[in-house]
């Protein structure tokens, strides 16, 4: 039966926040092995952005099995039309980034032509306002395709990789980069195998110039992206590298950079046959140090981009980056301190299976671990946001994704927004302040009265579509009321309306986990 709401509300938002609060400390696990029917809508929410009605219908349809073999190996994404309309209308999906960054570069550099004062700071307002623009669509195409695509698990790696190998748009021009290298260095590898993954990221401008490699050259050294390869974003802090590992590791980096024009360097005719262009990604020999390197206890012998080849080779395939990299994946999928034998069990599947990380995956999707962990896993601002909003309208299409951005920016968790390039926290204690707390049930309310805004159009000529939230439909009454503890349910009878119930179950405990 659906709630009457006919009691009076007896429930204030400080016995709700007081219920958040003790919530918070973590929902009971199950220590079931084996997946029950009360367990699937917690393991859909796990692996997918958030459950929804349609992905819990389509993964009681095909099984739960058949479902993950699809989320693991994906076919290529179909978007429902109204998406993909939005998609194919952004400047970014119009023009490639060689074009758009020549354009923006020549918006740019005509502002700073301009002799007159109060013309040329209106022009470099409009060159800031559009990289502000393009930035903005990068965000909201990777919104829409967390809600929409069928793609679930593919697109929560997207965005898990997207933090690992962390880039900041505010430093110089990485406005106009950050949505290519989400979908080109990153999307089409996030399930495939670590070593091309690592490579695409190396060989894009965005982490270029976010870590000043374009700045390293011989005899003139910069260490910044040869410490965080390593540290970072493969054999972790205490992978068993050294301080001169580093230095040799910048020197194999050496003359790798961006070249923003039209025009190539002027090589030494002796190396022309070295200089590499593949888009704004550059290899300059000029500024390459050919002398031969230790690395990790090997001689790397100097000859040119191939060395970088064997360095990714070396670190991709270490031990200490199967361990690194499968104890930041099951601290992402199961808790905030991941069993060591689940890590231990990962890092063999990584190994043995040269870094697939859809095979990774399966060890970890697969163990009784993460079965036992459901429902306590306690949501970051993005993981809160999109599940609610997938949960509240399923496949009814957003028309404005502004209000997430904005609500994604109160949490201090905007898309690109990470400005050291250790990423964004994972675990609970970044983001269960009193004032995180306090936002979230703000959002609750204004999705779940259906006054957020995401049906209403933005310009001058703003519509809004009606849109009302039902959250009280088959999918609660099938199967997530069944992991909801009484003292949340006594909550949810106390509600004088259905906004209010909405309210009550999108700042419940229970929603805060996943």
């Amino acid at each position: 039966m659906p709630p009457t709401f006919t009691r009076p509300l007896v429930c204030s938002l400080a016995a709700l926040c007081t219920l958040l609060a003790a919530g918070c400390a973590g929902v009971p696990s199950t220590p079931s092995v084996a997946l029950t029917p009360e367990q699937l809508s917690g393991a859909l929410n796990r692996v997918s952005w958030g459950v929804s009605l349609g992905t819990y219908r389509q993964a009681e349809k095909i099984g739960y099995e058949a479902w993950l073999e699809q989320q693991l190996h994906p076919a290529p994404a179909v978007l429902p039309a109204a998406v993909q309309a939005q998609i194919d209308a952004m400047t970014i999906a119009r023009k490639p980034l060689v074009q758009l960054n020549q354009d923006l570069e020549q918006q740019r550099k005509d502002a700073d032509k301009i002799a007159v004062d109060d013309e040329k700071k209106a022009a470099q307002q409009a060159y800031q306002q559009e990289m502000n623009r393009v930035a903005k669509e990068a965000a909201t195409r990777s919104l829409l395709r967390d809600l929409y695509s069928p793609n679930q698990l593919q697109e929560q790696m997207t965005w898990f990789w997207l933090n690992h190998f962390n880039v900041h748009q505010g430093k110089s021009n990485l406005r106009a980069l950050v949505g290519d290298y989400e979908d080109t260095a990153l999307r089409p590898h996030a399930l495939g195998k670590f070593r091309d993954l690592l490579a695409a990221t190396l060989r894009h401008p965005a982490m270029i110039r976010y870590l000043d490699n374009e700045q390293n050259a011989a005899n003139r050294i910069n260490e910044n992206y040869a410490r965080e390869l390593m540290e970072l974003h493969t054999l972790g802090v205490d992978g068993g590298y050294s301080q001169r590992d580093v230095q040799e590791l910048a020197r194999i980096l050496t003359g790798v950079g961006v070249n923003l024009g039209t025009a190539a360097p002027n090589v030494k005719k002796e190396l022309q046959a070295q200089y590499v262009r593949q888009g704004l990604f550059e290899f300059n020999p000029n500024r390459h140090d050919y002398g031969n390197k230790e690395f990790l206890g090997q001689t790397v012998k100097g000859r040119g981009l191939a060395e970088v080849d064997e360095a990714l080779d070396r670190l991709s395939r270490h031990p200490a980056t199967a361990h690194f990299v499968s104890r930041k994946l099951a601290l992402y999928f199961v808790a905030d301190e991941p069993p060591p034998a689940l890590v231990e069990r990962m890092s063999s599947t990584f190994l043995s299976s040269d870094g697939d990380i859809a095979a990774v995956l399966r060890t970890l999707f697969t163990s009784a671990e993460f079965t036992q962990s459901l429902g306590g896993k306690f949501k970051d601002p993005v993981h809160y946001v999109v599940s609610a909003v997938r949960l509240t309208y399923d496949d009814k299409t957003i028309l404005n994704t502004g209000p997430m951005l904005y609500w994604l920016t109160r949490m201090a968790e905007p898309l690109y927004g990470r400005q050291t390039p250790d990423g964004y926290p994972l675990t609970q204690s970044g983001w269960a302040s009193p004032g995180q707390m306090t936002t979230r049930f703000e959002i609750a309310k204004a999705i779940g009265s259906g006054n957020a805004g995401l049906f209403k159009t933005e310009g001058p000529q703003a519509q809004e579509r009606p849109a009302f939230p039902q959250l009280a439909n088959a999918l609660y009454y099938q199967s997530l009321q069944k992991t909801i503890a009484p003292a949340t349910l006594k909550v949810l009878d106390q509600a004088t309306s259905p906004q209010e119930w909405n309210t009550f179950l999108l700042s419940s405990p229970e929603l805060m986990h996943r």
